[in-house]
């Protein structure tokens, strides 16, 4: 069976949530923008407002001065059927994986049509366990997110999906928008992977790239971050993205650490690489001055210059007190069979 993440290489994940802002247009620009920043997938959220909230819904932080209510918010930011099959079709043409985070069993369904390859269970819905019964049964890996989520609870979801026998991935984040970097919670990467024995990731919401550089040097599967085109966009999540040229620095300084921590080098075996540097910046014993054949060698006669091409400097001991056996010119080097 193919597994969905692969244990040598981070699944980027490009997170637009909704810095669309409703727009069909702007949903498929952020397609191509993500493509073009070397990110492995993309991923929306689906929301169906009637199916998922009540009008009674109150705002986190009230940033919008055109929807009267978060309901409202939400309302504006749906899509029908067929533009989410025309995302997903985009996202396929470009070469990315196509994620959306479901709000409801019914976002489910819509997002199963679609073709959903695998399900990003968001912070707040880890203990809907209606919810998750739904994504369960379509038998598809569940990346699980625990921004709310004590471990007694992270523990239940996550022996929960194991009863199911689905792929898994379990992702540290902490609710912040944006995220300092004293509450990102790295030290929590080693640990999830032990207590669980799964891959592990990051969901990161510093508006930054390096929670994602750090993590990816704790050999992390998959990386999610909030993606804007700028900072100076509408909307909730902007002061917790990275830019479109952000990410594509991130995307390159990963697969930078990758080839590092894939390649590790052999000291000994890499001595043989460097053998024609060695010569170039060590040095060797080199007569001082001119020298006649019989000198007596002492340590006024001799200096250590580059290249290292001749006798090196530890062999020094071996030349001093020995007689020169041939006439040397200043700065010649002095070889192996020069002195007896």
């Amino acid at each position: 069976m193919n597994k969905f993440l692969d244990p040598n290489r981070c699944m980027i994940i490009g997170e637009i949530a909704q810095s669309h802002d409703g727009s069909l247009g702007m949903a498929h620009a952020f397609i191509d923008a993500v493509a073009n920043a070397g990110a492995d997938a993309i991923k929306f959220q689906t929301h169906i407002a009637a199916a998922e909230s009540t009008p009674q819904e109150p705002w986190r932080v009230k940033f919008s001065k055109q929807d009267a209510s978060r309901y409202d918010y939400w309302k504006r930011m749906e899509f029908m059927p067929e533009q989410w099959q025309g995302l997903f079709d985009h996202a396929q043409e470009k070469g990315l994986v196509f994620l959306s985070s479901p709000f409801s069993i019914e976002a489910v369904d819509l997002l199963e049509k679609v073709g959903m390859p695998a399900w990003k269970v968001a912070s707040g819905e880890i203990s809907n366990q209606r919810l998750m019964d739904r994504m369960l049964q379509t038998g598809k890996p569940i990346l699980l997110s625990t921004g709310m989520s004590t471990l007694d609870e992270i523990d239940r979801a996550v022996e929960y999906i194991r009863g199911r026998n689905v792929e898994y991935a379990v992702m540290q984040c902490s609710t912040a928008y944006p995220c300092p970097p004293e509450k990102i919670g790295l030290n929590l990467i080693p640990h999830l992977r032990e207590r669980y024995g799964c891959a592990v990731g990051l969901s990161d919401h510093s508006g930054t790239i390096y929670p994602g550089l750090a993590a990816v040097t704790l050999g992390i599967e998959v990386l999610e971050l909030h993606v804007a085109f700028s900072r100076e966009m509408f909307g909730p999540d902007v002061p917790a993205s990275v830019t479109t040229g952000e990410l594509k620095q991130l995307t390159d300084g990963i697969r930078f650490i990758e080839q590092m921590r894939n390649n590790p080098v052999d000291k000994n075996g890499f001595a043989e690489e460097v053998l024609p540097l060695r010569k170039l910046f060590t040095k060797s014993i080199v007569a001082g001055a001119n020298l006649s054949k019989g000198t007596i060698l002492e340590e006024k006669h001799l200096r250590i210059k580059k290249p290292g091409s001749g006798l090196p400097p530890e062999r020094m001991k071996d030349v001093l007190g020995r007689q020169l056996l041939r006439d040397v010119k200043a700065d010649e080097q002095i070889l192996e069979g020069d002195f007896s």
